[in-house]
């Protein structure tokens, strides 16, 4: 068999697989995204896995930089990728995919067991102003699960809204421009 015809037929066997599993999303025919672990979960992180041409006699591309994994350590993700790589080596010539995600599955544990959260630090400069202000700051809005799954739904795969999703759109009618966007209803303008 062709490379191309291995990639269609892993291809079927994982939309057949992941039907409906939040955790799996297809970017492109030949571009995935797994994740590992719940929303919720500080040790979740997800897996992004292209195919180059030659796939499966080449390893597949594997990324961690979608924006989800920001709270992960780079030495945690250092780690994860090289496990991942030993995995990649031993199933090379062969469809690996689901072997991949379901051992990172099984060894999410033992893959993040020397996590640390990221945390961005606070500069003495917003420190001192938020102290002489004596105002508290503001408590950011908790999402429910829905809300975090319509977010990663609408979101690409590097955790970026697509192109143009606040586009306007400019319609003239008569003496009036009417501005319609995604998000809002119609605001008339007149000139004059």
């Amino acid at each position: 068999m062709t490379a191309n015809e291995d990639q269609e037929m892993e291809l079927e066997a994982l939309r057949s697989i992941y039907e409906g599993d939040e955790c799996f999303k297809e970017i492109t025919s030949v571009s995935f995204q797994f994740r590992i672990g719940d929303l919720e979960d500080t040790k979740a992180f997800i897996l992004d896995l292209t195919w180059p041409e030659m796939y499966p006699e080449t390893a597949p591309q594997i990324s961690l930089d979608a924006f989800f994994n920001n709270r992960i350590s780079a030495e945690t993700k250092q780690l994860i990728l090289s496990k991942l790589e030993e995995q990649v080596e031993a199933n090379l010539g062969t469809a690996m995919m689901y072997t991949l995600f379901e051992w990172a599955k099984e060894n999410q544990e033992a893959l993040m067991e020397n996590h640390k959260l990221v945390v961005t630090a606070v500069t003495s400069s917003d420190a001192m102003s938020g102290a002489s202000t004596g105002k508290k700051k503001e408590k950011k809005e908790q999402l429910t699960k829905s809300q975090k799954r319509r977010i990663i739904n609408r979101t690409d795969n590097k955790g970026e809204l697509p192109r143009g999703w606040n586009w306007i759109d400019v319609i003239k009618v008569g003496d009036f421009y009417l501005l319609s966007t995604r998000w809002c209803a119609y605001s008339v303008l007149s000139l004059q």
